[in-house]
């Protein structure tokens, strides 16, 4: 009874194994297929990378702000301080990121949004992205307008 009951369980962990074996001609039209599916992949992705850079070009950002010169004007904008060319990494005195400074409308610009807690702050000609929980400029864009 007891060799019957082994025979039984090796012949059911043996049957599924051999049910589910493929032979070597299945496996390799599959590989097949996924090199094909993969190669269709990484020319959709050409394609859609040469459309976007014959519509946009390929400086976009910079071939839309001399199209449009307008709203980077630089008009006669002062601050009640002196300027300072500020680094990334530098902590700042609240008025200098003071809401009268902010960038209500960044996407105007063409700029990253910024993540919480953060602003786009206008220094001059300059332009700062701040942490407005701790003062720390994270990033600068000099002579932003021109």
């Amino acid at each position: 009874m007891r060799t019957l009951i082994l025979t039984a369980l090796v012949a059911a962990t043996v049957m599924p194994i051999a049910a589910e074996a493929q032979s070597y001609r299945d496996i390799q039209r599959d590989r097949r297929e996924i090199r094909d599916d993969r190669r269709d992949l990484r020319e959709d992705r050409r394609d859609l990378r040469e459309d976007r850079n014959r519509r946009w070009g390929d400086n976009d950002w910079r071939d839309w702000r001399n199209r449009n010169r307008g709203v980077y004007a630089r008009g006669n904008w002062r601050a009640p301080f002196r300027y300072y060319a500020f680094r990334p990494g530098v902590r700042i005195a609240p008025t200098y990121f003071g809401s009268s400074y902010w960038i209500a409308d960044p996407w105007r610009y063409r700029l990253p949004p910024a993540g919480y807690g953060q602003r786009w702050v206008r220094h001059y000609d300059d332009l700062l992205l701040v942490d407005t929980r701790r003062g720390i400029v994270l990033r600068v864009i000099n002579n932003f307008y021109w």
